[in-house]
């Protein structure tokens, strides 16, 4: 297994929100939306991991999500436009004149910290298996 590949990933997902919510508190919200993205990126990265065996190759986060539905058989459901908001923020926030505001943040932070909680329902209810 990978183990050590999926701490470190779970490490840095957890260290990408905290500190989205540390720019959100300086009012950075272009980086606070970035931060956000890489956070749930990483999370469903090493969830794929964990329980797929394989790394996956891309940062749709979209697609990462479905993996997980796929890998483990539940039909995962979200908001695919809230998905899609933040998947965005990966190229907008790096590379494009777009500037996110105090709300566009605030969904950021909370879109993350909800498909987590999913994602960790459906992954404790995996590893009693």
């Amino acid at each position: 297994m990978h183990k050590e590949e999926i701490d470190l990933l779970l490490k840095r997902s957890k260290e990408f929100l905290d500190a989205a919510k540390e720019r959100f508190k300086k009012e950075s919200w272009d980086l606070t939306c970035f931060m956000a993205e890489q956070a749930i990126q990483l999370f469903l990265k090493a969830i794929v991991l964990e329980i797929g065996g394989e790394f996956p190759k891309t940062h749709s986060i979209r697609e990462l999500f479905a993996m997980i539905g796929f890998l483990t058989g539940k039909e995962l459901k979200y908001d695919r436009k809230s998905l899609a908001f933040l998947e965005s923020a990966y190229y907008n926030s790096r590379y494009l004149k777009f500037d996110y505001n105090k709300e566009d943040a605030e969904n950021a932070i909370e879109i993350t910290e909800e498909v987590i909680k999913i994602v960790e329902n459906v992954r404790i209810l995996k590893k009693k298996k």
